[in-house]
């Protein structure tokens, strides 16, 4: 037994040396692990039954174990995870939300993914601290090195942007395999293609009523090259959030559209003028012509009337030529003298050669025939001989 261990010594009782005491341990002992294995050892055969270990505590230990081992192997997929079980390492199937079972450990692991959440990455803009900055009040930064872009007639715009994605559905190994960094893929696809699609348009229609299609641009552009990647990763939507020139120039830029604006508003003025005006002008025509048409029309008809009136009177002419002067004359003479005054001279010697008419018939009240009616055409001749024959 060394000299150190013993009970005493010429230097006394413990473990002295020549120089006094040992090197005594600072703050408390550290448990003694020969004294736990046994203390150990004899509560397992205290449970055990008879009272030592033996091949039926064995038996006992290797079951639970083994049913530790086997109940390991559930979990729980939550509403916006989707679960990828690998199998010594190989992707093998993927399971929806809810309770799920897969061998243990070693022979299966899963991974769980939010692959059903849609996630949003800014470009151009750092917004301030997330959730908890915004609740803090902390403003939003821009990042120059991001969001300024050259046009495709050489002028620069500031575009802050953001895009929505996911993971694409039954495209969860890819994702997890086929690319390290998701949110720095999709960040650096995004500007890449935003960059792209600003280079191809001029700054005008940029600015004013092509963002639309340069979101859509875009967006077929990301999604073409994340599926040549094999990323496993959909691009939901592409929002536009700001495009403006430089600072240094935005003054500027902002006069030319307040002219653009001005000058729009006088040519839709002007066009709507020219709506109220045209059809106004076209009407007036259309009813001249119209007019024109129908004077024409009836004069035509007129002219035909007054002509198959002369061929009539002409037939009738030639069977009986002498009474037919006769009717002509008279009903000239009726139209000649119908509205006028009238008086007989009787040629005599008297003092009252001239003399008027008294139209005892007048006087009488009666029907009047009907203007035009052959009464009223004969009534005159027959006054006007009566007249003559005083």
């Amino acid at each position: 037994m060394p000299w150190k261990n013993q009970g005493g010594g010429p230097w006394g009782p413990g473990p002295k040396g020549p120089w006094g005491s040992g090197p005594q341990p600072v703050g408390p002992r550290p448990p003694d692990l020969e004294d736990l294995l046994r203390r150990g050892q004899d509560r397992l055969q205290q449970i055990l039954p008879g009272g030592h270990f033996g091949s039926v505590g064995v038996v006992l230990i290797v079951i639970g174990a083994l049913a530790i081992w086997l109940l390991s192997g559930f979990y729980r997929v939550q509403s916006e995870e989707l679960g990828a079980v690998l199998r010594f390492g190989k992707y093998v199937r993927e399971e929806q939300p809810g309770l799920r079972y897969h061998l243990p450990y070693p022979i299966e692991t899963v991974l769980l993914p939010k692959a059903q959440r849609v996630n949003s990455i800014s470009i151009g803009i750092t917004p301030g601290g997330g959730d908890d900055g915004a609740r803090r009040g902390r403003a939003a930064r821009d990042v120059p090195e991001e969001s300024l872009m050259l046009t495709g007639d050489e002028n620069i715009v500031d575009v802050d942007f953001t895009v929505l994605w996911r993971v694409k559905p039954k495209g969860t190994a890819d994702y997890l395999f086929n690319i390290q960094n998701p949110e720095g893929t999709v960040k650096a696809v995004a500007e890449s293609a935003m960059r792209e699609a600003i280079g191809r348009s001029d700054i005008q229609p940029i600015l004013t009523g092509a963002r639309t299609t340069t979101e859509q641009n875009v967006q077929e552009l990301m999604q073409k090259t994340l599926d040549n990647y094999g990323a496993g990763i959909q691009i939901a939507q592409v929002q536009m959030q700001k495009v403006d020139p430089p600072a240094e120039v935005i003054e500027s830029f902002r006069d030319v559209q307040a002219a653009r604006a001005d000058l729009e508003r006088k040519q839709n003025e002007a066009q709507s003028y020219a709506n109220s005006v045209v059809p106004g002008a076209r009407g007036q025509a259309s009813k001249i012509v119209q007019a024109a048409e129908g004077y024409k029309e009836q004069a035509v008809a007129e002219a035909r009337g007054q002509s198959a009136r002369f061929l009539k009177v002409y037939d009738e002419y030639k069977k009986a030529p002498d009474v037919t002067r006769e009717r002509i004359y008279l009903e000239t003479m009726e139209r000649l003298l119908g509205g006028s005054d009238k008086l007989i001279y009787d040629g005599g010697a008297s003092q009252q050669g001239v003399v008027p008419l008294l139209p005892l018939g007048d006087l009488a009240p009666r029907r009047q025939p009907p203007a035009g009616s052959p009464s009223s055409a004969s009534a005159a001749p027959s006054t006007l001989q009566n007249g003559g024959s005083r």
